[in-house]
């Protein structure tokens, strides 16, 4: 299709639901937060986040390279580690 108002419906449709899972990993964050709270854990764990990274780049089909899912994820990552210390330093002030 040449219609540039289809595939701009198109993103506006995957940006949808981007929000609605990035959301939802955010609640996963905060729900691990929890539990390495209870554990007396930190929240950067520097070995889970080269896992996540192996893990994405894997599974990487293009046309977008790994250096540039890296950089996207890198950032996300670290807005859930801001979200998830966030997170930990209200719980500890309702205590």
């Amino acid at each position: 299709m040449d219609n540039i108002e289809h595939w701009r419906n198109q993103i506006d449709m995957l940006d949808k639901k981007l929000v609605e899972l990035l959301n939802e990993r955010a609640r996963y964050a905060d729900e691990i937060g929890k539990i390495k709270e209870r554990m007396g854990m930190e929240a950067y764990s520097p070995n889970r986040e080269k896992e996540v990274l192996e893990n994405i780049m894997k599974h990487n089909s293009g046309p977008m390279n790994d250096m540039a899912l890296r950089r996207l994820f890198e950032r996300i990552i670290d807005e859930s580690r801001k979200l998830e210390r966030e997170a930990m330093s209200e719980r500890k002030k309702t205590k």
